[in-house]
């Protein structure tokens, strides 16, 4: 009964996976854009960012407003912006474990590493 659901949630994910979207998202916190804006801040060109765009749409994560000869696209619901916000929390949280892991394989490293005598220094406690 939940496999639908699933397969939308995993669809929905496979939308947000890709570098050029979440920097169009992240682009479009700031408000509506055009294409030509978007190919502008994202330095690739215009068909890309179209394609990028139309995934979106496809997800119902973009929507669209024309206005003359330009087409605005903004981000549908603005829970989504909050979701990118918590994977950076989490990808932080992540970074922040990795540096305690490395500066203790660095502590642990400079007390065994051998002394000009050939021996591993040994930590003394007090």
């Amino acid at each position: 009964m939940t496999q639908p659901l699933h397969q939308f949630k995993a669809e929905f994910f496979k939308a947000l996976a890709h570098p050029a979207r979440i920097r169009i998202l992240e682009r479009l916190r700031g408000g509506e854009r055009t294409v030509s804006e978007l190919q502008s801040y994202l330095e690739i060109d215009p068909s890309s960012v179209s394609q990028q765009l139309a995934v979106l749409r496809a997800k119902n994560i973009v929507q669209t407003r024309k206005a003359g000869t330009n087409v605005y696209y903004s981000v549908r619901d603005p829970q989504v912006l909050t979701l990118l916000d918590v994977a950076r929390e989490i990808f932080n949280n992540h970074l922040i474990d990795l540096q305690a892991m490395l500066d203790q394989q660095r502590i642990e490293d400079e007390t065994t590493a051998p002394t000009a005598e050939g021996l591993p220094l040994v930590p003394t406690s007090r």
